[in-house]
């Protein structure tokens, strides 16, 4: 039975990478841990999920520029004391989402590279799979989209180099679909900027898709075939891309 990226249904996204949920929040501690003081795990990872659910909750109401530790402190009913033990500054906290954001895209995007996908295939899956974990960290991608102005310098930096890295992946495989002759595209970096920013519609506007009965997957069957259509591409058009991509590498 064929699972991700070779299926890429939700189901199959969702077996693959647990996105949420205990090994999420014990990820998000592993990322952290090095800067906390508190090292047990078993006080470390709820409180952690208490501080970034309660961030993003006040985010979404005042906005993160607006919000002080204090807030948080009232919200999660973790003392100032306590808070400091896990996040130093608004500055470590912005940067602890950004690098839990960054870290699964990497892993789960970065890591198509290595499953000797055809163009088309992996196509596929770098538009599902973002499409998925913007539907399952919705609050992750909205945060580090909309509160960029209001983060550091060097993070604002560092979420730029994020959206670029994935756009980098993106002219990746439109550069081998183009070798083996199933792509064609005069500029492939604009052509990833709108994917882009279509991906980005799906977690900005998702109350418009739902108001309009647009489900997670459809939304991703048509972000796939708009690219396909401005590559000059067919969705079947798969056959023999791997073999020809092991010989010309």
């Amino acid at each position: 039975m064929a699972m991700w990226p070779q299926d890429t249904s939700l189901q199959a996204f969702r077996d693959r990478w647990i996105l949420e949920g205990e090994p999420l929040w014990r990820s998000v501690f592993e990322l952290h841990k090095d800067r906390m003081q508190i090292k047990n795990p078993k006080v470390a990872i709820p409180n952690l999920e208490k501080i970034v659910t309660a961030t993003f909750e006040l985010a979404n109401s005042k906005g993160f520029q607006a919000m002080s530790l204090r807030d948080l402190s009232r919200e999660t009913g973790i003392s100032m004391g306590g808070l400091y033990a896990y996040i130093g500054s608004k500055n470590d906290l912005a940067s602890l989402i950004e690098s839990v954001q960054r870290n699964y895209i990497d892993k789960v995007i970065g890591g198509l590279s290595n499953e000797d996908l055809a163009p088309v295939d992996c196509l596929r899956a770098i538009i599902f799979g973002e499409i998925y974990m913007m539907e399952i960290m919705n609050p992750w991608y909205y945060f580090c989209f909309m509160e960029l102005k209001g983060l550091s310098k060097e993070q604002q930096r560092y979420a730029l180099d994020m959206e670029l890295r994935f756009e980098n992946i993106l002219i990746e495989t439109f550069a081998a679909g183009q070798q083996l002759g199933r792509f064609r595209c005069d500029d492939p970096q604009l052509l990833a900027s709108m994917v882009t920013a279509q991906l980005q519609q799906w977690h900005l506007k998702q109350w418009k898709f739902k108001l309009r009965q647009v489900s997670t997957a459809d939304y991703a069957q048509f972000v796939f075939d708009s690219v396909l259509l401005s590559l000059g591409a067919q969705a079947g058009d798969t056959s023999g891309d791997t073999e020809e991509l092991l010989e010309l590498a």
